[in-house]
């Protein structure tokens, strides 16, 4: 069984932009979004993916991941995924020994700019650049399974 860990941020400022070391395209739609699991197909440049995570809420879940072929991938995105779709670029930012990604969200999330940790044990440490904001873990509204049900333009901020 596949562990994800990851705690979920706000961002501060924009500082972060400097570090950044890559950055890729994303567009994914849901399947499924129970109050279990969610199902969910992603494309990044020639790739697909089909991903299962549990529902759970907080910063650890089981998580199941599968390369598919990326004609099912349009295919299935296009004709079978709820809409809105989620589009947005990932940023990666090295820091330490972690990965920061910077999900930067376009069209009807655009403006939603979110920063995640993934870890390797419950109770690792890492340490929070100053750029970071509020964490948003437990808000299930920051969850791209639910961006896609109630977008970030519809949100009263």
């Amino acid at each position: 069984m596949a562990l994800e860990i990851e705690h979920k941020f706000l961002l501060a400022n924009d500082d972060w932009r400097q570090e950044v070391k890559d950055s890729v395209y994303y567009k994914q739609g849901y399947l499924s979004n129970s109050p279990t699991s969610s199902i969910r197909v992603r494309i990044s440049a020639q790739q697909a993916w089909l991903n299962i995570k549990s529902a759970t809420i907080g910063n650890h879940r089981q998580e199941f991941e599968y390369e598919i072929p990326l004609a099912d991938a349009d295919a299935i995105l296009d004709a079978l995924c709820h809409k809105p779709l989620i589009e947005k670029v990932r940023h990666f930012v090295h820091r330490d020994q972690h990965i920061w990604e910077i999900d930067e969200f376009l069209g009807d999330n655009e403006g939603l700019i979110v920063a995640e940790i993934e870890l390797n044990a419950l109770d690792e440490a890492f340490n929070k650049p100053v750029w970071l904001g509020t964490e948003v873990t437990e808000d299930l509204r920051y969850y791209n399974n639910n961006l896609c049900k109630n977008p970030f333009k519809n949100w009263n901020i």
